[in-house]
């Protein structure tokens, strides 16, 4: 069986958007199913990791288009300047407002009709028995949906996120028409997707609502993890968060608890070392001064995948973050599936009910306290803190192979199995 599947992110593109679908292309032929790829060809991501490259198979066929994003005139970009500081992207000011109605669903629509084009030529001349979509960027569903309808093939949309429900999208200020027309074109890529694919159990039912096929694959966790070998653990008191960190993820709970710890005592002023690696908001970097806990933090940036994993597995604590909008019980971060393999207890705030919390209860890797809960956030730091002063700050993972992006694969393989019968 042969499947073509459509995404915008694909190496060097760097970050969480990459991995997904890159690890089902890794893994597809061991189950019977030989992927092509389509991407673009001169995008201009907001991060880039050369060493993801070495993972694409070295027998699939990757087909290329370039690009014309308009996203690199509103900010004022230079052809294949790198852009930086994603997590301020979306602020809410007047080119918020130009992306979120003038583009619609996303500034990749210039790349619709083009791809359809290029892609129907290929179609004409070689067999495909399923069409994959994968969003956002939403657009690539737009692809997907017009080739469905010219050729008959079937089409599996995978939603990593949510459409019009997405976190960032209330700073776009998005008038009546740019919502209607998202509404639109989401309720008609739900209802004609074969399958509709998503990460969580909540946006299932929230997707639910309007397709009548959609299946839960989540993210996870691969070989590099298992295989990096971590140095010691921090002698310090670190607690490490890796990744993107938006305005919308800002933890002032934990930093209101840990300027109290600092201050009442001074030797957990000099143990405590939070790091922040990854690309973080000004909003996050801002909450950090007016707690005076500048000393304490260290901002690392983005590093590689591999370097990710190293910092992982050598932290004395993990700390994940979802963020503080309507949608939050469905959100469960790539980042998280990396964790639970690094083995160390992780510290999550977000919702107590959500997809995450059963999770981590179910692995028995740590534990989720909710967004305002000041009172329960001081006693576990105070309690990882006492196991880190004894040494014996550890924790006892299960049910994780699960997770393995293989054993997720071997799912994948089986839903598109059951899509094209």
């Amino acid at each position: 069986m042969k499947v073509l599947i459509i995404t915008y992110y694909w190496p060097p593109a760097g970050g969480s958007g990459v991995q997904r679908w890159l690890k089902f292309v890794k893994y597809l032929q061991d189950f019977d199913i030989e992927p092509v790829v389509y991407t673009v060809d001169n995008a201009n991501y907001p991060i880039n990791d050369e060493s993801l490259i070495n993972e694409i198979p070295n027998n699939i066929e990757v087909l290329k288009q370039a690009i014309w994003e308009p996203t690199d005139l509103l900010f004022w970009k230079k052809k294949n300047e790198q852009k930086k500081d994603i997590s301020n992207t979306s602020k809410g000011g007047f080119l918020s407002y130009v992306r979120g109605n003038f583009f619609i669903p996303d500034p990749k629509i210039f790349w619709i009709n083009k791809s359809v084009k290029y892609l129907q030529k290929y179609l004409n001349s070689n067999n495909i028995d399923v069409i994959i979509s994968t969003g956002p960027p939403h657009s690539m569903h737009l692809i997907a949906q017009k080739l469905h309808q010219k050729n008959n093939i079937k089409w599996i949309a995978d939603f990593r996120d949510p459409w019009t429900s997405l976190y960032y999208n209330d700073d776009f200020k998005q008038g009546s028409f740019a919502k209607k027309r998202n509404n639109k074109l989401e309720l008609s890529v739900l209802k004609n997707a074969d399958c509709i694919l998503t990460v969580s159990n909540t946006l299932k039912k929230e997707f639910s609502k309007v397709s009548k096929n959609v299946e839960v694959i989540t993210n996870g966790f691969d070989d590099e993890v298992l295989i990096t070998q971590p140095k010691a653990l921090d002698k310090k008191f670190t607690i490490s968060y890796i990744g993107l960190l938006p305005k919308q993820s800002n933890p002032k709970v934990l930093f209101k608890v840990l300027k109290k710890l600092t201050e009442e005592k001074t030797s957990f002023s000099e143990d405590l070392i939070i790091n922040l690696i990854g690309d973080i908001s000004d909003e996050v970097k801002k909450e950090v001064e007016v707690n005076n806990l500048s000393n304490n933090v260290n901002f690392v940036g983005y590093v590689s995948h591999d370097k990710a994993i190293e910092y992982q597995k050598k932290a004395q604590v993990l700390l994940l973050l979802i963020p503080k909008v309507k949608q939050s019980k469905g959100i469960l971060t790539g980042k998280l599936f990396e964790y639970l393999k690094a083995k160390r207890p992780i510290l999550a705030i977000g919702p107590e009910d959500g997809d995450l919390s059963k999770i981590l209860k179910d692995t028995n890797a740590g534990i989720v306290v909710d967004y305002d809960n000041e009172d329960k956030v001081l006693l576990e730091i105070q309690k990882l803190y006492q196991q880190f002063k004894k040494g014996i700050l550890e924790v006892d993972s299960k049910n994780i192979a699960q997770f393995h992006r293989r054993a997720l694969t071997k799912k994948l393989a089986l839903i598109i199995n059951k899509v094209n019968s």
